[in-house]
């Protein structure tokens, strides 16, 4: 086994909390910097479009208390008394500058209405963040390079349940139409409940006192997706909606609150695959001929890089979402403020994924002729030419999935008068997701082969193969399973379930020197998520289910009535293949049988975690001379108790089942201090420890292991454990991380701001071989041998050595009526992060070579809007861009390798115009087109010859359409 050695880390890591006299002092001689920044611009009289009254309701005493109990103290906002994206802009800006944390936010435009069209988009714009695309759209968000599953995120400050494996949300489960705005906490406080390694987002619904008065919002969407129907006759076509709307009331003298929202999301994929699934050179000696002994490939040149299989598929889903939210706020008297928030929502899609599929390599006996190539190294790239000896998979696939999300708390602030005040909040939060997905493979009956033209890219593309077999010919292609993989078809059903019970309680009171108050709370969450998967095999009636007495080459006709039309493999190349009803075909023509594989029994398994957290947060609010200073310094306690249930297995077979955990205390301190060193031009400064558990998934119990009788090597003889599996003694990631940010705000929605970032993980989590690992309470279900020792080898992912961060953000807002009174209405928004990582081991480390920079990390990300806003007209277009990053270590056969995701850009367009007076008055109209140049996604695959060459070639090139919505916005 490989020992890590301990490398050189940054000062910072060492750094201790010393007292607030000496952080307070360092922060000065930072603060001394600020004369070589622009001076203060007077205050620009470009006001937004349109505004609603400004009148607020009376104060209440939420309104009162200068720190909020709840974490998220931005999303406190005022009333909402500018609209539209100058108002989103002024918003966010609003919260960036009165917090005392480092953060980025958003803010609707109106109500219901989000800058972009899903919550996911407008985060990627913020500086610092990127997205992961999921069906083309944006999902998933990184912080700092960090993947989903290092950030924290909470719905109106508590942690919420996900529906993945893991604990990144997926934020297309939250109906944009219903979140009024999201803070993104790149440093955090003591009283922080739920915060990530890399950062935290918090989504905040609308509070309907901060209201002036009732209001009522509608909005109704079509859209167009420009891939059209690829899967004919399935019910999912090219055309979706979205609808959406909203009351807010206030009753009894403004003191009692009502908000309801309601959204639903229509929406369908057409989603064109292309793969290579791998490349080698095969003839000569350089190649696999040469090196590995395989079979000579006839019509191949010597020395050539040629793919060694491909698949076109096409995905057609439709998305059906309907979210509901409620709200109720109630504030009696200037003591007693209550809310109550509830979010339900359901998320059905069903995906039908059909397509072709063939392996080419040195072990498949096909042939080339005409064989034409382009130069590049290592060797020239075979592009074109004719195969024969194919045996061709025409696989077809229904995916049905439903998730449920269920979300409810319950906060409470009492001011008791005298300068104490208490906060009891109470939650629950659950996310369910069944799944049922079944496939089937069609070809050529018997096994008989087929053969193609084709035409490739040098680099990314889709391809041209003209087929020599009509795969859309039903008296041609039956149910078989072409190319010897051992079933016939395939069936699975899942169910998982997460739930999260937190309770928190808090109190808070004046202090007095430096400070304005302090916070003390507790809070205790119980987490428990369960997965269930079982796997059933598909035979043909008539073929045999063992390996006795099954045929690979065995076929049958596909019944005519489960026929539904064609899949339009067109785009490369193949104008049609057989699509059918795969659940009909499964009932009619097949039979099933339980086939759980080591894969699928260590889906099976329960992770708890219980943690309870005492938190101290002192917030301060001071003078330096004639320089303001506020912030915040606190301490967390953090303690884990996690465990996991699971099956042991012994390969495939099920042997029992196994529990195991372990617990752990980590303390967390920070400190977030503010100076204002001139009007509105603040430098910030951040200090923090950090933690986030590990993948959910990492957590699990689920084993497989079994004792063999050594025959070789200095253990002949002895019969000794081995085995793989999770980890439920994982500790966390661990980080310290510090920031510094100039920030500069002038005009009504303008600023620059800088800020750089270290972060050091003082460690990280690896798949690790331990030698002697402690089978004694593992079953042994080999009776026939006995262990010599109860110590054996066991991988698992383990606590290793970390590494480090560091970033560089700019970002800005900018009016351009500031520069001239020709440009007012005009404006631009502006970020750019650059981000350096390093592993002491790669995190692919079974990959010789492979990078040791952080998995999903991209090392540049950058925004860039340009908008326009004026005489009820908007305009606004708006590109982003991620450059490429590391993602998952592959099996290749006899090679190995990781896939890297390349760089991503996606611009998106939209115009509105609102109407101001008359009868129309409220009315808007909206035109957005996401996606606007059919930006594809794009994979490589890195992996080595088998001369041990390394290359880097095209894996995935995707397309998803560009995405055209229209509709109207009524506002009440």
């Amino acid at each position: 086994m490989n020992r890590r050695r301990l490398t050189p880390c940054l000062a910072v890591p060492a750094l201790k909390l010393r007292p607030l006299a000496l952080a307070c002092t360092t922060a000065l001689l930072l603060f001394c910097v600020s004369d070589v920044f622009a001076q203060e611009q007077n205050p620009s009289t470009t006001a937004p479009q349109s505004e609603t009254p400004s009148t607020k309701p009376a104060k209440t005493a939420k309104e009162k208390e200068k720190h909020p109990a709840n974490p998220d103290a931005v999303s406190n906002l005022d009333a909402i008394v500018v609209t539209g994206i100058q108002g989103s802009i002024q918003n966010s800006l609003k919260a960036k500058q009165s917090s005392d944390n480092i953060i980025e936010a958003i803010s609707a435009e109106d109500i219901g209405k989000l800058p972009d069209s899903s919550i996911a988009e407008s985060l990627a714009r913020l500086s610092g963040l990127a997205t992961q695309r999921v069906d083309g759209r944006a999902n998933q968000i990184s912080i700092r390079g960090l993947s989903p599953d290092f950030a924290g995120t909470t719905l109106n400050g508590r942690e919420q349940a996900t529906i993945g494996e893991n604990r990144g949300v997926d934020f297309d489960q939250y109906p944009s139409e219903l979140i009024s705005g999201a803070a993104v906490y790149k440093t955090p406080d003591a009283s922080l409940i739920g915060q990530g390694l890399s950062g935290t987002v918090n989504l905040h619904t609308i509070k309907p006192l901060d209201l002036a008065k009732p209001t009522f919002a509608a909005n109704l969407r079509g859209e167009s997706n420009s891939n059209g129907s690829l899967n004919h006759g399935t019910g999912v076509g090219d055309s979706g909606h979205r609808a959406s709307f909203s009351y807010i009331d206030q009753f009894f003298d403004h003191t009692l609150g009502l908000a309801v929202g309601f959204a639903q999301l229509d929406s369908p994929v057409q989603e064109k695959q292309y793969q290579a699934w791998w490349w080698s050179n095969n003839n000569g000696p350089n190649g696999a001929e040469g090196q590995w002994g395989a079979a000579h490939t006839p019509g191949l040149p010597d020395d050539v890089l040629s793919q060694e299989g491909a698949q076109l598929r096409a995905k057609s889903e439709n998305q059906l979402r309907n979210g509901l939210m409620t709200v109720l706020e109630w504030a009696p008297d200037d003591h007693y403020h209550s809310t109550l928030d509830l979010y339900y929502s359901t998320f059905d899609q069903k995906t039908f994924l059909n397509g072709a599929q063939w392996s080419s390599s040195p072990y498949d006996n096909v042939s080339y002729a005409n064989v034409g190539t382009v130069p590049a190294q290592p060797y020239p790239i075979v592009t074109s030419g004719h195969i024969d000896g194919l045996k061709t998979v025409l696989q077809n696939e229904y995916t049905k999935e439903r998730d449920k999300l269920f979300s409810v708390g319950w906060n409470n602030q009492y001011d008791f008068g005298n300068g104490w005040n208490a906060t009891a909040d109470l939650s629950y939060s659950s996310a369910k997701k069944r799944l049922h997905d079944a496939y089937l493979f069609a070809g050529l009956p018997g096994q008989a082969t087929s053969s193609t033209d084709f035409q490739t890219k040098r680099d990314e593309g889709f391809p041209d193969f003209s087929p020599g077999t009509d795969w859309s010919d039903t008296s041609a292609v039956n149910f078989t399973d072409a190319n010897n993989y051992g079933y016939d078809g395939r069936e699975e059903y899942d169910k998982q379930k997460d739930t999260i019970k937190a309770i928190r309680l808090e109190i808070s009171h004046p202090v007095g020197w430096i400070f304005s108050d302090f916070n003390f709370g507790v809070n205790y969450s119980d987490r428990e998520k369960t997965k269930q998967a079982d796997v059933l095999f598909a035979w043909l009636n008539g073929n045999g289910s063992t390996s006795a007495d099954y045929l690979p080459g065995f076929a049958a006709p596909i019944d005519p009535s489960s026929l539904r039309g064609i899949t339009d493999l067109g785009y490369g190349g193949i104008p049609a293949i057989v699509n059918y009803n795969v659940l009909q075909s499964l009932d009619n023509q097949y039979y099933l049988t339980e086939r759980n594989t080591q894969g699928d029994w260590s889906r099976n398994y329960t992770v708890r975690e219980k943690v309870p957290v005492v938190y101290l947060k002192f917030n301060i609010d001071t003078m330096l001379g004639d320089i303001p200073l506020r912030g915040n310094m606190g301490v967390q306690a953090v303690r884990t108790i996690q465990s996991s249930e699971a099956l042991q297995t012994n390969g495939d077979a099920l042997v029992g089942r196994i529990a195991d955990g372990t617990n752990y205390n980590k303390v967390l301190p920070s400190l977030n201090l503010v100076a204002e060193v001139t009007d509105k031009q603040y430098l910030r400064f951040g200090l923090a420890k950090t933690m986030a558990r590990g993948r959910i998934d990492d957590e699990k119990v689920a084993t497989s292991a079994d004792v063999a009788l050594i025959t070789d090597g200095p253990a002949a003889g002895q019969v000794l454990w081995s085995g793989s599996g999770g980890n439920p003694k994982l500790k966390p990631y661990i980080a310290v991380g510090a920031d510094l940010s100039w920030e500069k705000y002038f005009g009504t929605a303008s600023y620059v701001s800088a800020a750089v970032f270290n972060k050091n993980l003082l460690n990280y989590i690896y798949n690790e071989t331990t030698l002697d690992y402690d089978f004694s309470r593992y079953t042994n279900d080999t009776p026939t041998l006995t262990p010599t020792s109860t110590i054996g080898s066991f991988t698992r992912p383990e606590n290793g050595t970390g590494g480090r961060m560091q970033g560089l953000e700019l970002s800005g807002s900018f009016e351009g009526g500031l520069l001239a009174q020709a440009l007012d209405g005009f404006g631009m928004q502006a970020n750019f992060s650059l981000t350096n990582s390093s592993l002491p081991v790669s995190a692919v480390s079974t990959i010789p070579g492979s990078p040791s920079t952080l998995p999903g990390l991209s090392r540049k990300v950058a925004n860039l809007a340009f908008y326009y806003e004026k005489h009820g007209w908007s305009v606004r277009i708006a590109e982003r861009y991620r450059s490429s990053f590391t993602g998952e270590a592959v099996a290749l056969f006899d090679q190995l390798g990781y896939t890297k995701i390349l760089a991503d850009k996606q611009t998106d367009f939209q115009l509105g115009y609102a109407f101001a007076e008359g009868r129309l008055s409220g009315l808007s109209v909206l035109l957005q087109v996401n996606n606007l140049t059919n930006s594809p996604e794009k994979t490589q695959q890195v992996a080595s010859l088998p001369n041990n060459i390394k290359i880097a070639r095209p894996l995935e090139y995707d397309t998803y359409g560009r995405t055209l919505m229209f509709g109207v916005n009524y506002k009440l």
